[in-house]
């Protein structure tokens, strides 16, 4: 069966349509007005192999807190969608992933329990008009929604934008390991209590 959803999200502050697919081929299109978290996201579609196309109207004139924190819920909630039962799922992924000076390690747990551990220190608090505060706020909105566990580590680095792409892409490779298919569960649920 196709692991594909559309979500929306429609509330004061924020409007977002979500599409994807979890076994795509990378191809991705956004329109949120936040070009360099589209150009995180656009490393999770193309290393995570997902198909992904968002858009978004936000309360941009105040701040970009509100877009990025739904960002982060609407996709979660996508992937909690598209993921139906998680019955043959790998269900863990990690991922260690270098960009020059930079490296960073993401490792994912499909648990049905959301959990974040961020660990990045960021060598300055925004990349171009991108405060690097909003990752956080993004990655928590996914957790909670998504329903996983997420470990998020920045090992080392000096340049931010390098530090926040070996994030997202490693996030990318991980999710992608996490939902793919294992031949050898068939349809069994990978968890002793039987459901995620």
């Amino acid at each position: 069966m196709p692991r594909t959803a559309e979500v929306q999200r429609n509330t004061l502050e924020t409007r977002i349509t979500v599409k994807l697919d979890l076994d795509g081929s990378g191809r991705c299109a956004f329109r949120t007005g936040l070009p360099f978290l589209e150009h995180m996201l656009d490393q999770v579609a193309r290393h995570g192999l997902i198909d992904l196309d968002i858009e978004a109207e936000g309360d941009l004139h105040i701040d970009a807190h509100h877009t990025a924190e739904d960002l982060g819920i609407t996709l979660g909630q996508a992937v909690a969608r598209a993921l139906g039962d998680k019955k043959g799922v790998r269900r863990y992924g990690h991922a260690y992933v270098p960009l020059d000076e930079a490296l960073s390690r993401v490792v994912i747990d499909l648990s049905g329990r959301p959990g974040l551990e961020f660990h990045v220190a960021f060598s300055r608090a925004r990349i171009g008009d991108f405060d690097v505060d909003l990752f956080r706020e993004f990655f928590q909105g996914f957790v909670n929604h998504a329903g996983v566990t997420l470990h998020v580590d920045c090992l080392r680095g000096v340049n931010a934008h390098h530090q926040a792409e070996t994030v997202f892409k490693a996030f990318g490779r991980a999710l992608r390991m996490a939902v793919e298919a294992d031949a050898r569960l068939g349809d069994v649920m990978p968890s002793t209590k039987g459901t995620l």
